[in-house]
């Protein structure tokens, strides 16, 4: 009875046809089992906006061990949500899931299942070996294919577990198929499926991928989203990427993640390389997002940044230049989409040989761990065709641009309605946005640790403006190589350790020669207190707006440097803080400050960066 109370009494249940508004609508239902199978869910939900005749509901089978995180998001959808009590009892015209897990057969009415994630690739053991799967804690029907056992204490061979999606384990209930419609992206898919379960191949529906096609239209927007996450010119976008499970590239499989994360601080220069993280929603949610970042607060603090589980990691894989990453389904979307792809980590066995993600694993070339990082970035870049991939783009969907199209026929047709008659599409995603919510991303924050500035003066014509190349490494422990110069110089390399203020741990700023902070309300006023807080540091500045910075020197004076608008229009997007930096490398070779009232260039990597600067007395 306690049970009971929880059921919803509206728009479903015995009173739902006097108290309903619009009684007499199609009910559809949403059948989530995590936050993972719920983004895909989300994807193909727009396809049933602005129709009267349909009620869309959502539920939860409970029985993935990552449910941390989907009562919020049922929240944000904003669907009614039955008790899965409730909904298995409960008559719907049409079902859709992303995942097999749960109990699915009990659910009255036709059932879609979509993919989660690029297809079927991965082999999963089910609970008719003996082992409980890791997307459900219920067991699942015994088809009569059973698969062996590895022994008493000893791990399941995984190259003897099925496929998840496309083995009659998962597909079956006492031989007949769960799903009506069993959605795939791809005729290869079809062909496994016969091969593997053929009573299952008769719902087979070819729909596209409604993720990669969100994607593909995202893709002329690449540099409007660059710009948004904050990636200056010049500078390239890293982003590590990492499914779940202990073989994958967070795992503690091989755990090469402290080198990758320290070799990615310590040799990636802040101002040529943005760094971004997407992990997979079940590494997020089962050891909790407190706990993930709190293993990577170093690397955060050094300006790696994290995408939650549902922020825009389709927008930060559309403005990537490279990504490291594993057997998950984000890195294949990449290599599918033209952008270079490091295998940091890729159990081949773990996966159906046959499948599209195995062959990215004979084709993509691979990282070596405990080598420098830094070379093989750079071979990365210089050894890549934008066609590399071409083979996995053409396995990634067989109607790239169609899905919604194909999708909402299909789930229309199992309906027995009529479409609507406007066209089906999927919502074109927006540019990253800054915030604390769960749909968006931190900015380029600032570096929290302390970071080693190598800098060089450039001065090679008596009528060009001063040019000052600036080099960051943050968090460094030891002191890194000085730039190569593209052209002879002959100013040497110095060097001095900028600390941002909030520096995690206060005892670094004993380090500074500069001292930092951002978006002051008095930034005049904090620049003359920190030289007074910090007396062994030569200067303090302040940014004050993503393209300014003011610096007190070491006589009291007060020095703006502001960049000026690129060819393009746009603001520069460089680091305020590396223009300080510039300014404390010219101010020390004992260069008077007014000399630089016509303007000056910081150099980060291949860009220049033209600043206008102006001095204010002390007072």
């Amino acid at each position: 009875m306690a049970d009971r109370l929880r059921w919803l009494r509206v728009p479903v249940g015995p009173e739902g046809p006097q108290w309903s508004t619009r009684a007499g609508a199609a009910r559809v239902l949403f059948v989530v089992h995590n936050v993972t199978s719920a983004t895909r869910l989300l994807d193909v939900l727009p396809l049933f906006d602005a129709d009267p005749r349909v009620q869309c509901l959502a539920t939860c089978t409970g029985s993935s061990p990552y449910l941390h995180g989907v009562p919020e998001l049922l929240a944000d959808a904003g669907l009614p949500v039955l008790p899965w009590e409730q909904a298995v009892q409960t008559p719907v015209d049409l079902a859709i899931s992303a995942s097999y897990g749960g109990e699915l057969q009990l659910i009255k009415g036709k059932l879609a299942v979509l993919s989660h994630g690029i297809g079927y690739n991965k082999r999963l053991p089910t609970p008719d070996t003996g082992h409980r799967t890791p997307d459900t804690g219920h067991r699942t029907p015994d088809t009569g294919h059973r698969g062996s056992r590895s022994g008493p204490g000893r791990e399941p061979d995984p190259e003897q577990a099925p496929v998840f999606g496309l083995s009659p384990e998962w597909l079956l209930w006492d031989g007949k198929p769960i799903a009506k419609a069993t959605v795939l992206s791809h005729p290869e898919q079809l062909v496994r499926l016969r091969h593997a379960c053929p009573p299952a191949a008769r719902t087979a529906v070819l729909a596209g991928d409604p993720c990669y096609d969100r994607l593909l239209a995202a893709l002329p927007h690449r540099e409007g989203f660059r710009r948004a996450l904050g990636v200056s010119t010049g500078q390239r976008l890293v982003v590590l990427n990492s499914t779940w499970g202990p073989r994958s590239l967070f795992g503690d499989g091989n755990d090469i993640l402290p080198w990758l994360l320290d070799s990615l601080v310590s040799e990636l220069p802040v101002d040529t390389y943005r760094r971004c993280a997407v992990l997979h929603p079940n590494i997020w949610h089962g050891h909790g997002p407190g706990q993930v970042r709190a293993w990577l607060r170093h690397a955060e603090d050094a300006g790696l940044t994290l995408v939650p589980p549902l922020g825009p990691w389709r927008q930060v894989l559309a403005a990537a230049d490279a990504v490291i990453g594993d057997h998950g389904s984000v890195t294949y979307y990449a290599a599918a989409t033209g952008t270079p792809v490091l295998l940091g980590a890729f159990p081949a066995q773990d996966l159906d040989p046959g499948s599209p993600v195995a062959e990215l694993g004979r084709m993509a070339p691979r990282l070596r761990p405990y080598e420098p990082l830094l070379p093989q970035l750079d071979k990365l870049f210089a050894g890549h065709h934008p066609d590399r991939y071409a083979q996995l783009t053409a396995l990634a969907s067989s109607a790239p641009g169609a899905s919604a199209t194909l999708l909402r026929r299909t789930f229309y047709g199992l309906m027995g309605l009529s479409e609507p008659r406007p066209p089906a599409y999927l919502p074109r995603l927006p540019a990253p946005a800054y915030g604390d919510g769960p749909a968006t991303i931190s900015p380029a924050s600032p570096v929290l640790a302390p970071v080693r500035v190598l800098t060089r003066l450039r001065d090679r014509r008596p009528d060009a403006l001063p040019e000052i190349a600036v080099t960051r490494h943050a968090g460094t422990s030891h002191e890194p190589e000085p730039p190569e110069a593209p052209y002879p110089e002959p100013y040497p390399v110095s060097a001095h350790t900028a600390v941002h203020e909030d520096v995690p741990d206060a005892t670094r700023l004993s380090l500074a020669d500069l001292v930092l902070h951002h978006s002051q309300p008095e930034p005049a006023a904090w620049t003359q207190a920190a030289v007074r807080r910090h007396r062994h540091c030569a200067m303090a500045a302040c940014v004050t707006a993503p393209d300014a910075c003011v610096v007190r020197v070491p006589d009291g004076r007060l020095v703006t440097l502001s960049a000026a608008p690129g060819p393009d229009g746009h603001r520069d997007l460089c680091d305020p803080a590396a223009y300080a930096s510039a300014l404390y490398a010219w101010y020390e070779s004992g260069r008077p400050v007014e000399a630089l009232l016509d303007g000056l260039v910081v150099v980060t990597g291949d860009a220049g960066h033209r600043l206008h600067v102006t001095i204010t007395p002390p007072p």
